[in-house]
């Protein structure tokens, strides 16, 4: 990480966000994106959560951002989240309101969803299908501030990094990085799910180089199922305008103890092959870049 971090310019938004864009004195830079926006640990004072700590931090997608921390070195940025999902979801709409939680009417239009439904909204009611994050409802204020302080900043500045790359290149991929749990209803999951919501988030040719780099290397990958992408790449998407937004989900299981919310013995492993995959992203940016 220190060797990364020396090969990149740092800038940081205490408790909010940290961004990594190429050192100016390394490679040349690539209209490519790279965003962790649930790897966030930083749990703010204010958040006041009844569930078990090792509960909550469960919801993280903890050492993503570390995954994908060589990006800079290979022409990229990388933008991460500092707080936790689990307080505000950057992947959700901030109007993905779960009326349970709160102790008045939401004041705005609500973004119905079946995340939403199930108490996983902008701010969680439920860490799990059982586990309330809260022993009281919360205002509507508290929610706006939070939205205010951590959900737009952090938009706001992927905004700005994808326009930053779109203007000076012309195009510009864009991957939204998560992990996921490693088995679902009794079933171990994919080493990996790609979402473009169903190709409406970017060429199908990014999307298919991306999976069969994975594939090149050994691990499985399905597409869109279970996971197709949600806000992020909504909002960023839009392959007509040459803006390609993928997620990529990666299984916990292969690079950490989940229960321990530790790196296990494969994390250098798979960390490598994530280097090998942004090689081979970079590379494909800069030869169809118009710079």
């Amino acid at each position: 990480m220190l060797e990364e971090a020396a090969r990149s310019v740092r800038r940081v938004v205490p408790d909010i966000l940290v961004r990594h864009d190429p050192s100016p004195d390394g490679v040349d830079a690539v209209p490519v994106v790279f965003d962790s926006p649930h790897s966030g640990s930083v749990y703010p004072s204010d958040f006041d959560f009844a569930a078990p700590v090792d509960v909550m931090r469960r919801a993280e997608d903890a050492f993503v951002d570390e995954l994908f921390a060589s990006a800079p070195a290979h022409g990229a940025a990388l933008l991460a989240a500092l707080f936790p999902r689990s307080y505000v979801d950057p992947n959700r709409h901030e109007h993905e309101i779960d009326t349970l939680l709160l102790n008045e009417p939401w004041p705005h239009p609500i973004v119905h969803s079946h995340r939403s439904a199930r108490g996983l909204g902008v701010v969680r009611r439920l860490v799990r299908a059982t586990v309330a994050v809260y022993d009281r409802r919360l205002s509507v204020s508290e929610v706006q501030s939070r939205l205010a302080r951590y959900h737009r900043p952090y938009h706001e500045e992927l905004s700005a990094m994808i326009a930053e790359a779109h203007g000076r290149f012309g195009i510009v991929w864009h991957l939204n990085c998560h992990s996921m749990k490693s088995t679902a209803k009794g079933r171990v999951r994919d080493d990996f799910v790609l979402g473009d919501r169903d190709g409406t988030t970017c060429a199908p040719e990014f999307t298919d180089l991306v999976a069969s780099t994975l594939r090149g290397f050994g691990y499985s990958v399905s597409l869109n199922h279970p996971f197709k992408g949600a806000e992020i790449v909504t909002r960023h998407g839009d392959p007509a305008a040459g803006r390609h937004s993928l997620q990529i989900e990666i299984n916990r299981g292969l690079y950490m103890d989940e229960a321990r919310i530790e790196k296990n013995s494969d994390f250098r492993a798979l960390k490598q092959d994530i280097d090998r995959l942004i090689v081979g992203i970079a590379s494909h940016a800069r030869g169809r870049a118009v710079s």
